[in-house]
């Protein structure tokens, strides 16, 4: 059982993240901390696998406590600046969740941290392969729901076939391995691309439009 604190300083939506949480299996909230001062206490006690930080507290910034507490960390916060998602993230933040989010969102990405710490968990040293797979992991329910009309299967097999080539692939040269029309490998491969699995580069030829040229991106 993974134990988690809350770090919220208004009381209605620490219990909603609460409730969020205790509604999976696997987890269970040791605590409630308002402030940065009680977090401290309450880490000390308690012992968290995992915070579940706000950015806005009354007596410090919700950085400091990540900062000064190395506990595993997902940001649940209203601060969508950059300034302060760059500093999460270089100070050990292992998510950011962006106020407000549904149960569903926040659900996706304790389920990748449960996988990522059950991959970790393994015995003997790590390899490269483990800890590429963990942080994959951690981060696979991140991405928005597939739009109307994505099939998985499709998506799966554009994926694979992008993920076995050995130089950069267009949508022409994939539609024509898969046996689908072109227009439908260009939506999946952009999706790709902008998910982050994949980069597109352009060809550009002596006359007409570039070329999109897709390659997968490994870890």
């Amino acid at each position: 059982m993974l134990k988690v604190l809350v770090v919220e300083d208004d009381f209605r939506v620490a219990e909603v993240h609460v409730a969020f949480t205790e509604q999976l299996d696997g987890f269970t909230v040791v605590g409630t901390a308002r402030t940065v001062a009680e977090g401290r206490r309450l880490i000390a006690e308690t012992r968290p696998d995992l915070l579940l930080l706000d950015r806005y507290l009354p007596d410090a910034s919700g950085l400091t406590l990540l900062h000064d507490v190395p506990v595993d960390t997902i940001m649940l916060t209203a601060a969508g600046d950059a300034e302060t998602v760059r500093a999460a993230y270089a100070l050990g933040a292992l998510n950011y969740l962006v106020k407000p989010f549904t149960a569903e969102q926040l659900a996706d990405r304790l389920r990748g941290y449960a996988r990522y710490r059950a991959t970790l968990a393994a015995a003997g040293p790590l390899s490269q392969a483990d800890i590429d797979r963990a942080v994959r992991l951690l981060h696979e329910g991140d991405r928005t729901a597939a739009p109307k009309g994505h099939s998985p299967v499709t998506a799966r097999l554009v994926a694979d076939a992008l993920q076995a080539a050995t130089e950069p692939r267009s949508a022409a040269a994939v539609a024509a391995e898969l046996g689908i029309a072109r227009a439908t490998a260009q939506r999946y491969l952009a999706s790709l691309a902008e998910s982050g699995r994949a980069t597109m580069t352009l060809r550009y030829g002596t006359t007409g439009r570039p070329e999109h040229l897709y390659v997968w991106l490994p870890g």
